[in-house]
């Protein structure tokens, strides 16, 4: 729990920065905003007591830590203002130096929340900025175990409510133990045997609203849990209404998300209630606790050791010293919800699912003769072995086509060439030399994928196509979308190529979806292209429009292509065909077929289709 708090507060560097400042500012306001309070004694003798005077001080008294320093004090600056004592130039002299003093603990709570604020929008601009970084880093195997929701809302709920933990931390360092200081040592000026028996209670009161503080902590973790549960339901739903209307699922999916909601508010109500209680409780104790200074100091005032002034002015002041008290606590109570929220934060950036780079990885520079899988073994966990023991080489310009039944591995073959994930056993070497000896970046600079699940952004079109090339011109864009058929439909959009296309391109159809991202490999010019099922889930009019875009995309490069439809690869150089994680045929179209294998009965299936 420690150690989360102290790299939380990592987030907040150079604390120091944030720190120094807001030790001063907090020392400033708990010094003014006490002698505010001990105003009241002048202010009251001065306007209640006929017989009050004030004696004349010529010389600049000595310092002391009580209340006849500063009547001294005052009395020095007014007889260096005015000759004569009378009450109404005291009155406006004590008005002056009420509102000064009023003026400049204001302004350092000012400038220390000022502190507090720029320290917490930094802070959660460097740990979103972190996160989301660990996030895009993230090899696909990790969004395979993790819900969507619940990364979001850890970036999102959680992260604000680190932001309390952090920023809190001064407040509960520096500016109310000042003030609780500042209003300690005022009291004792006046009385220190009064002020002795008020602060016994003060443990009393931190002792028990601590108790409440205690119980914070698991349900604030379990809350964070079932927001993100929330979170992921919502993405769920919005991703997937055209399905859940229409299998006349919504029902059930508000059930699903009322329940999810009846337990978090659930857990919320549960949260506030104890963290209502903390302040009510402690201003109860406190006023209780007045109620006994006031037979106590009444005492005090009936036998003349405190002076009645003086007894309002420290009942004055111990009414406020409960509210740094319960603020205190307070602040305690949200550190600890957001070490249980870090926890969960810490949890994306720490990790393990990366794959990072060698410490001696060198750029890729371009294929120069071919690309090799050497006895590959894949696992997305130590239940199935998905790929085993595959081998088979890409010579340079050369298109080779996997094909075999669903659930073979051709996907995830495709998936390690830019290494999503690395093989579990052998290895994949590019010109004899092991992928993982390449920095991922330079490899993927050299590479495209099209596949059949078209991933567009909620941009413009222009945008869209430009994300792998953002220096292209306009000109280079137009081509490259003339090239994958594109160009035409682009044009008789509302705002052409400044037509925003909706979340995942909802605005178009799929054929159109699929012409964009052929447009995009196009327009970045890959050396080495994977296509994945580009076509299997377009009609016949699209598919061919998209064919001949990939027939134009195809010349001249090392091309991968995962095929469902196998009357699209007769021409591919090499036909791999993939059997339940291993090579079981490897040939031409025509070799193949005249073996009569998995891949001739696959074609005869397809033309009886």
């Amino acid at each position: 729990m420690f150690n989360t708090y102290l790299r939380l507060l990592g987030f907040a560097r150079p604390l120091a920065r944030y720190a120094i400042p807001y030790f001063v500012y907090s020392l400033l306001y708990a010094l003014f905003n006490s002698l505010t309070f001990l105003l009241i004694m002048p202010i009251l003798s001065t306007m209640f007591n006929p017989e009050f005077t004030h004696e004349p001080v010529t010389t600049l008294p000595a310092l002391t830590l009580d209340a006849q320093y500063l009547a001294s004090l005052f009395d020095y600056a007014y007889f260096r203002l005015f000759d004569q004592y009378r009450p109404e130039n005291v009155l406006l002299l004590l008005a002056a130096v009420t509102v000064a003093v009023s003026f400049l603990s204001n302004l350092f709570r000012y400038l220390g929340a000022w502190t507090v604020e720029t320290m917490r929008t930094r802070t959660l601009q460097r740990m979103r900025d972190e996160m989301f970084s660990r996030v895009v880093d993230m090899h696909a195997g990790y969004f395979s175990d993790q819900r969507k929701g619940d990364v979001i809302s850890k970036l999102t709920s959680d992260v604000n409510v680190v932001q309390f933990c952090i920023t809190n931390t001064l407040q509960v360092a520096f500016r109310e133990p000042f003030l609780i200081l500042g209003y300690t040592v005022m009291m004792i000026a006046i009385s220190w045997e009064l002020a002795l028996f008020s602060v016994l209670f003060l443990p009393v009161v931190a002792l028990i609203i601590g108790s409440i503080v205690k119980r914070l902590r698991h349900p604030a973790r379990t809350s964070q849990e079932r927001m993100g549960e929330l979170v992921s339901t919502l993405d769920e739903t919005l991703g997937g209404i055209k399905i859940i209307k229409s299998y006349n699922a919504s029902g059930y999916i508000r059930r699903k998300f009322a329940a999810l909601n009846a337990d978090l508010s659930r857990l919320m109500l549960s949260m506030a209630r104890r963290q209502q209680l903390a302040s009510p409780m402690s201003e109860f104790l406190g006023i209780s606790a007045v109620g006994v200074i006031l037979v106590f100091g009444g005492s005090l005032v009936m036998n003349g050791t405190l002076s009645p002034e003086g007894f309002i002015a420290f009942i004055a002041m111990f009414s406020q010293i409960t509210r740094p008290v319960r603020t205190f606590i307070d602040q305690f109570a949200n550190i600890n919800q957001g070490i249980a929220a870090g926890e969960r934060i810490f949890s994306i950036i720490d990790a393990r699912s990366q794959i990072e780079d060698r410490a001696d990885a060198r750029p890729f520079t371009g294929l120069k003769q071919r690309i090799e899988f050497r006895d590959v073994h894949f696992s997305y966990d130590e239940s199935r072995e998905v790929i085993r023991g595959i081998s088979f080489a890409i010579e340079r310009g050369q298109t080779v086509a996997l094909v075999g039944p669903s659930g073979g591995g051709k996907s995830t073959l495709g998936e390690l060439l830019p290494r999503f994930y690395d093989p579990t056993a052998g290895e994949i070497l590019i010109d004899g030399v092991p992928l993982g000896a390449y920095t991922q970046e330079s490899l993927r600079d050299h590479m495209s994928i099209v596949s059949q699940e078209t991933v567009l952004f909620n941009d413009t079109i222009e945008h869209n196509l430009s994300m792998g090339r953002p220096s292209a011109t306009r000109d280079e864009i137009v081509e490259a979308a003339r090239i994958a058929n594109a160009d035409t439909f682009i044009r008789d959009c509302p705002e052409g190529y400044a037509t925003n296309i909706g979340d995942r391109g909802v605005k178009l159809s799929g054929g159109q979806r699929q012409r964009l991202s052929i447009a995009r490999a196009v327009l970045k010019n890959p050396e080495i292209l994977i296509l994945d099922e580009a076509t299997s889930a377009l009609d016949t009019e699209s598919e061919k429009l998209v064919q001949e875009a990939l027939g134009k995309l195809l010349e001249g490069r090392t091309s991968v292509v995962i095929a469902h439809r196998l009357s699209t690869i007769h021409n591919a150089d090499r036909i791999v065909v993939i059997d339940r994680g291993r090579v079981a045929e490897q040939g031409t179209h025509a070799e193949l077929m005249a073996l009569g294998g998995i891949y001739a009965k696959l074609i005869e299936m397809q033309s009886f289709d």
